[in-house]
């Protein structure tokens, strides 16, 4: 693994990341149980259409993706002290094939990551209640896992004044073996598109 030292959401960040899977994206190319995601195609073409324009697609951001990224500083800060430890902040990890990559919350020490949640109230107190946190980012949580190579990974869900929902998640070797494949297949397909559109 690579890492990419940028700050998140700059210019800089956007550049390295365009037109290239991520693991924020990596639902839209494998579902949870293994199987190609419906997303697939229109996922590949927005990748093919940033690689060869140069131009990351803007895409929507609703209310509550600006509260969590608002959050976000003050959900690892709590993060930090729960767990009394250091979270580093990284721009982007690139995986050792440079084709796909990952924006991790944070690193922890040499073997651990976080993934930082800010969603609107409701969604938290569904977390607490249904604890359904896992189900909504098990590909992001797994792909970072393959990407950076680490042990473990903290999924958190945060809101101010409620208790927050953490699960840590360690590698899971069919999914991982399964995603390989696939991501193998996608970056090999992206790579011909590009070439035909170029």
């Amino acid at each position: 693994m690579k890492i990419l030292d940028c700050k998140q959401q700059t210019p800089e960040w956007f550049t390295a990341r365009c037109g290239m899977p991520t693991s924020s994206n990596f639902d839209k190319i494998l579902t949870a149980d293994g199987k190609p995601s419906k997303q697939r195609e229109k996922y590949l073409y927005t990748l093919a259409g940033e690689k060869v324009s140069g131009i990351k697609e803007d895409t929507y951001q609703s209310f509550a993706m600006q509260q969590g990224v608002i959050k976000e500083q003050e959900a690892r800060d709590y993060y930090k002290m729960l767990y009394d430890v250091e979270v580093q902040e990284v721009g982007f990890c690139l995986a050792d094939n440079g084709l796909y990559g990952c924006s991790p919350d944070g690193l922890i020490g040499e073997g651990g990551g976080v993934e930082i949640k800010a969603p609107l109230i409701h969604t938290h107190v569904s977390y607490l209640i249904n604890g359904k946190l896992l189900e909504d980012y098990y590909q992001q949580a797994q792909g970072s896992l393959f990407v950076t190579g680490r042990k473990w990974w903290d999924v958190m869900s945060y809101y101010p004044g409620l208790k927050p929902v953490i699960i840590r998640v360690t590698p899971d070797k069919a999914f991982h073996k399964a995603l390989q494949v696939e991501l193998e297949l996608f970056t090999q397909e992206l790579s011909d598109i590009v070439k035909k559109i170029e």
